[in-house]
């Protein structure tokens, strides 16, 4: 079904996806580097909450202080007797920008970690273009064996967390980490920790051709255009390495695209949206994995934009969570059925 073809927004949103697609073009100059001055002073923070706030509670925990590796724990405090799950969520921002402690991405891991209900691990992983691939995948990987060490997950994790149950997560350029993670970690033997689903929210993929999408949104309300994302790319892939966008890194289900077929690879859900000018290449990242024989799940929204779901006021936000808990339910109904059976 095609999209609608204009995008509908309240007054409130416009001007928040104004002002984000304004900051994109601010801070990312012509010569490839980022104006993190003018980036500190435009983007809100939050502070780690010890009271709860809605009903979570939150604390900030270093992994590896000499690359500043640290990540912030959400934790919903009218479930301390039940067994939850653990979420390790990636933010967007196109490997250059972004934070746990963002506002932005502070509150949606609160409203995860209220709502799903899980135990929420977002983690604040190095950016581009100061680090370049593979530091962002090396460290939300190292994020994983950290949490894995019973030391350490007993000693930062909450006693009903249940690290058996990890759910990997990530929105556009987190989405993209968070693939690469759970490729890796499929790969691994791990103590305790077990990768069960993995939650890609428009995740930022990308390839030579020019698709509908991103020529039929490109200028539109999106939140992100075609020089933007090919500027995050530039951004991102090593320096002195020559490469096109059908690398395998970006174009993940394209020509040269790794063979999971064989792979322990999650189940996955893919969230996309019509006005998003990457949906065409995340629909094909469904599709890839179905074709490779994984179990794979998309939910469409038609009319919303890259970005849609960190906006509490749309009601497809509260819908997207809706959907991310059914799907983390399902999955866990699932495992302890196959464990019964086995």
């Amino acid at each position: 079904m095609e999209p609608p073809k204009s995008l509908s927004l309240p007054w409130k949103t416009r001007i928040i996806v104004w002002f984000l697609n304004t900051l994109m073009n601010l801070i990312t100059r012509k010569d490839g580097t980022v104006n993190r001055r003018l980036l500190k002073l435009l983007l809100s923070r939050n502070p780690p909450s010890s009271k709860p706030i809605n009903g979570v509670k939150s604390y900030d925990v270093v992994v590896d202080p000499t690359r500043n590796l640290w990540f912030r724990v959400f934790v919903p405090t009218q479930y301390a007797v039940k067994d939850l799950p653990v979420m390790v969520f990636f933010h967007g921002g196109g490997f250059v920008l972004g934070s746990p402690d963002v506002k932005l991405y502070d509150d949606v891991c609160r409203r995860f970690a209220g709502e799903l209900p899980a135990v929420v691990v977002s983690v604040d992983y190095r950016l581009a273009p100061e680090h370049r691939h593979p530091a962002q995948h090396d460290d939300g990987f190292d994020v994983l064996k950290f949490l894995d060490v019973e030391g350490n997950r007993s000693e930062w994790l909450p006693e009903n967390a249940n690290i058996s149950r990890c759910f990997i997560a990530g929105d556009s350029a987190g989405g993209h980490i968070a693939h690469f993670v759970s490729q890796r970690a499929s790969k691994f033997k791990f103590q305790q920790l077990q990768v069960t689903g993995l939650v890609m929210i428009q995740p930022f993929f990308g390839g030579e051709e020019r698709t509908d999408s991103e020529l039929r949104i490109n200028g539109s309300s999106s939140i992100i255009s075609l020089r933007q994302t090919d500027w995050f790319w530039n951004a991102f892939m090593p320096l002195g390495e020559p490469y096109n966008r059908d690398h395998p890194v970006i174009n993940v289900s394209g020509p040269n695209a790794l063979d999971i077929s064989k792979m322990d690879f999650p189940t996955t859900m893919v969230v996309v949206a019509g006005f998003d000018i990457l949906r065409d290449w995340q629909i094909r990242y469904y599709q890839w994995l179905k074709t490779s024989g994984k179990e794979a799940y998309l939910v469409d929204y038609q009319n919303r934009f890259h970005g849609f779901y960190v906006f509490s006021e749309l009601p497809e936000s509260d819908q997207c969570i809706l959907e991310i808990k059914d799907f983390i339910h399902k999955v866990l109904n699932k495992t302890i059925s196959d464990a019964i059976f086995m």
